[in-house]
């Protein structure tokens, strides 16, 4: 199965999207968007930088998961990953964004 980004409305009113791999796991979420526009571009910022290995920011959290951001070229972090026991499984995660944000399809769930 392909992955998907999934644009979803927070209770807030705001614009988000998750990029789940084919197997239906998270493995990315963005910021809120006020318009949906923006979340859109931040979609095809995904696509885009998911490719670039400097891109990958990889974090420690303060209970000591790892975690990483995906970063466009001006700096400015489009997605976050979850929070992962190991850095093996944190390469996993990242991984997955390189091989199924190329090709996810589009999920508008703000339509329905």
């Amino acid at each position: 199965m392909m992955g998907k980004f999934e644009v979803t409305k927070r209770k807030n009113g705001e614009f988000q999207f998750n990029l789940k791999a084919g197997n239906g796991q998270v493995i990315l979420t963005s910021e809120g968007y006020v318009a949906k526009d923006s979340c859109l571009k931040g979609i095809e910022s995904v696509r885009k930088n998911s490719q670039i290995d400097t891109r990958y920011e990889i974090k420690t959290s303060k209970d000591n998961r790892s975690y990483f951001n995906l970063k466009a070229s001006n700096g400015q972090v489009v997605g976050t990953s979850e929070m992962y026991n190991s850095e093996a499984a944190m390469k996993n995660g990242i991984e997955s964004v390189k091989k199924n944000a190329p090709e996810a399809t589009l999920v508008d769930l703000t339509i329905i």
